[in-house]
């Protein structure tokens, strides 16, 4: 069940990330990462402290250095390795995936996660056998108070926040959780911009109440919380809390594919500079529409953080991010943050008297189907082929797998690395044109 990918490497707890294990994936750490102190912070999975306690000890007895974050969020984690002269950043986290799932995400120095190369070099020593390294002293261990607070600080101090906007308004949020890293980070942070919260399955002390992704189908019990609450709207997060899913004032969700094109319709309203947004080859096509209704130009990359934060740096970007609920402003630090998009909706639902069910209607409205083509043994890369052929009149994009894009609809197509699939992603303008794209694939 263990996956290695530029996303870092996840696994079952209980089988995959055996201390051994740990002891590897920490040693190849600390010879790739240059000297300097070390940072760790996990997610609340009960897995998450044995797996913390090993990656330390083992960092520690090579010399190094070590402040241990506990739990926190992973863009926290970002935040205080770009922020600190730190060498890196470690992360316990699986992210979205369910409980008995553990993994492990590598930050750079620059707060950023590693790339292609540095991962491929990471894996190929984990790979060699490489032993645990015995320094002459032991390295400190540095128990962390305040990288919550701090990365607090940082976001309402942010220049494209109107914080005397949103405190003014005095909203009503309900946040879900899940009970994961951003159970205290995101409510704290909506009180400091002066929210009344209202905290749903926001107790790292237990286990995930729902599946951990923000989905629509896993917060249902959000929407009603909304509802019964009167509340203005309602966030959702996933167990690392670097995504944010919304739900508006009607209990309705927005789809975390819309979070990205909401905090990017409240940045650029709001007069902040952005010549160029990044996004992914499989984010919706509202952010286009919203892109063009400003004078702004979208970028598109492959699916994958890093690359999207590449680009942003190549084309000096400020604001990007992904269709899965992650934004990255380049104010704050290149990595997708929770906090940061709360803060960014909370920014666009101040510029408006109107709720945010209504506002949510003047965006753009596409509607988007996942799916996928069982391969068995037949060549993806002939299939590829007939489908340019098919499909040769749209705009073709060949960078991640195979995108064919008209003026409103869209498919991508994309080579699984650990199934004999080709992961199917569609929008269009209806859900029956979105199947209906897929169906002609198919």
């Amino acid at each position: 069940m263990l996956t290695r990918s530029i996303s870092g490497i996840r696994g079952l707890a209980d089988s995959d990330l055996s201390p051994k294990f740990i002891q590897s994936a920490a040693s190849a750490a600390h010879q790739l990462m240059p000297s300097g102190l070390i940072l760790v912070g996990r997610d609340s999975r009960r897995s998450g402290s044995d797996i913390s306690d090993d990656f330390i000890r083992t960092l520690l007895a090579a010399g190094r250095d070590v402040i241990d974050c506990g739990i926190a969020p992973t863009p926290t984690v970002q935040f205080m390795t770009a922020s600190t002269d730190a060498a890196g950043g470690i992360v316990i986290t699986a992210s979205h995936n369910p409980s008995e799932w553990n993994g492990l995400k590598f930050i750079s120095s620059d707060g950023t996660f590693f790339g292609p190369e540095t991962c491929a070099a990471l894996f190929q020593l984990m790979d060699s056998g490489i032993e645990p390294f015995q320094a002459e002293q032991l390295g400190i261990h540095l128990p962390d108070q305040n990288s919550i607070q701090r990365h607090i600080i940082h976001i309402i101090s942010l220049k494209c926040i109107d914080v005397k906007a949103i405190r003014a308004r005095n909203f009503k949020i309900v946040v879900d959780a899940v009970n994961g890293a951003g159970s205290d980070a995101v409510p704290q942070l909506l009180e400091s911009l002066g929210c009344e919260v209202i905290r749903l399955n926001c107790d790292t002390d237990l286990d995930f109440p729902r599946p951990p992704e923000p989905l629509p189908q896993n917060i249902s019990d959000l929407c009603s919380a909304v509802i019964e609450q009167n509340a203005d709207a309602g966030f959702a997060l996933d167990p690392d809390g670097d995504r944010l899913a919304v739900v508006s004032d009607n209990g309705e969700t927005l789809s975390e594919e819309y979070t990205l094109v909401m905090a990017a319709d409240g940045f650029l309203s709001g007069g902040n500079s952005c010549s160029t947004l990044v996004t992914n080859l499989s984010t919706t096509l509202a952010l286009d529409k919203i892109a063009d209704r400003y004078g702004t130009a979208v970028e598109r990359t492959p699916v994958g953080e890093i690359h999207v934060v590449n680009k942003m740096k190549e084309c000096n970007s400020t604001l990007g991010g992904e269709g899965n609920g992650g934004v990255i402003l380049s104010e704050n630090h290149y990595g997708r943050d929770s906090l940061a998009a709360a803060a960014l909706v909370l920014n666009r639902m101040a510029q408006s008297e109107e709720p945010i069910s209504e506002w949510f209607e003047t965006i753009p409205q596409f509607k988007m189907v996942k799916d996928r083509l069982e391969l068995g043994d037949t060549d993806p890369d002939a299939l590829f082929e007939i489908a340019e052929k098919t499909f040769s009149e749209s705009e073709i994009d060949r960078q991640d797998g195979l995108k064919f894009t008209w003026d409103d609809r869209w498919i991508h197509l994309r080579k699984s690395n650990t199934e004999p699939i080709i992961r199917l992603y569609a929008e269009a303008p209806t859900m029956k044109d979105a199947r209906n794209i897929i169906k002609q694939i198919k």
